[in-house]
């Protein structure tokens, strides 16, 4: 006869051993943040910041400390990425 925590227990065995076989995914090495620039006129200009392994963020970029995504989301007024939201991992409420 089965009872109700012979069949949780089993449930539980099952659950974690499946865990166990699920891929993780691993956070690619690199900047935490970037700051990805687009052409005017030839040159270079700031436009938005993305966390560093969005897809989104353009060919033209550099990496970005975490105190200098910030600064560049508030004083700077640089626009945040609206897929990837920097600013919302960063902490900054719009």
């Amino acid at each position: 006869m089965l009872s109700l925590a012979r069949v949780r227990e089993r449930i539980a065995e099952v659950e974690t051993r499946e865990a166990a076989l699920r891929p993780v995914r691993q956070r690619p090495e690199g900047p935490g943040w970037v700051l990805s620039f687009l052409r005017e006129g030839g040159r270079p200009v700031a436009d938005s910041v993305h966390i560093g392994d969005c897809r989104l963020a353009a060919p033209h970029r550099r990496p970005l400390s975490r105190e200098e995504a910030r600064r560049a989301l508030t004083a700077d007024g640089i626009r945040a990425c609206e897929i990837c939201r920097p600013d919302s991992e960063l902490g900054i409420l719009e």
